[in-house]
């Protein structure tokens, strides 16, 4: 008997609670599995898989941002495909999002363009 495949991950960092759930509802609903945490630094902690997830980071957290925890990631050797989600970047943060291949979604997050990167990174 086959095991079922488990739905790809989708790992939300954010350190408002509100923006956190309703990330997390959005992508669960869409038939992805949810890890949440509330800064980078958590983020670090967690045991990440090698492939069939997505991370979306929120650039400003307290302490480490966004950004600087995913540089920690990538020199741990992790490939997953990660988004930064931001008000207002400037073009300092775009470059060096862009330098780090890693794309930026500005807030507020309106229509689909969240769910259509998760959909277009970690396809069911």
């Amino acid at each position: 008997m086959e095991q079922p495949v488990a739905s790809p991950l989708v790992v939300i960092v954010d350190d408002d609670a509100a923006v956190r759930s309703s990330l997390a509802i959005t992508a669960d609903l869409d038939g992805y599995r949810v890890e949440t945490c509330a800064s980078g630094e958590a983020l670090l902690q967690l045991e990440l898989p090698q492939s069939g997830a997505c991370l979306v980071i929120d650039e400003q957290l307290p302490g480490l941002s966004g950004l600087d925890a995913l540089g920690r990631l990538r020199s741990q050797g992790c490939t997953l495909p990660a988004v930064l989600i931001t008000s207002h970047p400037s073009r300092q943060l775009r470059w060096k999002a862009a330098r780090a291949g890693t794309a930026i979604l500005e807030k507020p997050l309106l229509g689909d363009g969240l769910i259509s990167w998760i959909r277009a990174t970690a396809p069911k």
